[in-house]
């Protein structure tokens, strides 16, 4: 057991070494996530990161794709979570032999669908595997590799159909609820490319090519046609990247978004109640339960409208 003088990141690490020991975590069981860590022990998330990255190394903990760290089967003969046997054969989460370009990749998606992209490091990845940080880059070459398998794997989940639905209006919806539920799942992806920026991704390329596909053939020119798609394209990634905007303020201040809000009352109120504001205030006291921000209710709000806006542009005045 470490002392009150050891390093908070020691100390979190003793925590769930002895949580395991006493039978409160058991194999399999998914342990807390950064942010919880961070929350609950009011340490920074680079501490909570570490704490994990060290248990990762210790083979106590093991990543699971899309659940997060769980408790790894304990070593043979090993008597304490986390103790090395002096001859126990290496554990299957700490043998590189095993290591695939697969298994870093959705470690790097788990990463990021927990903490944003921005917390995804070959070091970190590392330590969630249980190898050596130099031995990811015989199977990634560079963080901007990692990021385009990272691109590629979540598309894979979501594709698009092989046999597109007739008329650029219904092809154009397929492809925006299709980027939208890549999106809702993996809040990252929103912040993958910059509009004016494009990544040259072949992955995401196919939906650039779904959507020009939808409008070719109606007599537009090429100004027009990329017109279109990056409007449908800035429509949904727009709304997504408050989805990842708000995994980063979980992840920064501890809050939810309810929590947040709720520390935020006294002032609304005082806003609203100003007079200062007479239809806003009129809109919030009409509504006897509350406003429910929904995401998906907001996407499904906007999209038709949007499409129905677009049909004199694409198939000309009626």
């Amino acid at each position: 057991m470490v002392g009150k003088s050891a390093p908070p990141y020691a100390r979190i690490v003793d925590d769930i070494r002895r949580r395991i020991a006493d039978g409160e975590f058991r194999a399999g069981d998914r342990i807390p996530s950064t942010r919880q860590l961070a929350r609950d022990w009011n340490v920074a998330l680079a501490t909570a990161a570490k704490a994990l990255t060290v248990l990762g190394q210790e083979g106590v903990v093991k990543a699971e794709p899309r659940v997060g760290n769980v408790v790894a089967e304990p070593r043979t003969n090993a008597t304490v979570p986390g103790a090395r046997a002096p001859h126990s054969a290496p554990h299957p989460a700490t043998h590189e032999g095993e290591l695939t370009r697969g298994r870093i990749v959705r470690a790097a998606i788990g990463i990021a669908d927990a903490d944003g992209l921005a917390a995804v490091s070959m070091r970190g990845i590392a330590g969630r595997l249980g190898v050596a940080t130099m031995s990811l880059y015989r199977h990634i070459g560079s963080k901007d590799d990692l990021v385009e398998l990272m691109i590629a794997a979540v598309l894979a989940e979501f594709p698009l159909p092989d046999d597109p639905p007739d008329g650029w209006r219904a092809r154009l919806e397929v492809g925006a609820r299709t980027q939208w539920a890549a999106y809702r799942a993996h809040p990252w992806m929103a912040g993958v490319t910059a509009l004016a920026r494009p990544r040259p991704s072949p992955s995401l390329t196919r939906h650039t090519e779904w959507a020009l596909a939808a409008v070719d053939g109606y007599g537009l020119d090429g100004d027009t046609m990329l017109h279109v798609h990056i409007l449908v394209y800035s429509y949904v990634q727009g709304l997504a990247s408050s989805l990842e905007a708000e995994v980063q303020a979980e992840a920064a201040t501890g809050l939810t978004e309810d929590e947040w809000m709720r520390t935020q009352d006294a002032q609304l109120s005082a806003i609203v109640g100003s007079g200062s504001y007479p239809t806003f205030h009129k809109v919030v006291n009409g509504m006897a339960d509350g406003f429910d921000f929904d995401f998906d209710r907001l996407f499904e709000f906007g999209l038709r409208p949007m499409l129905d806006g677009l049909r004199p542009i694409v198939e000309g005045p009626s």
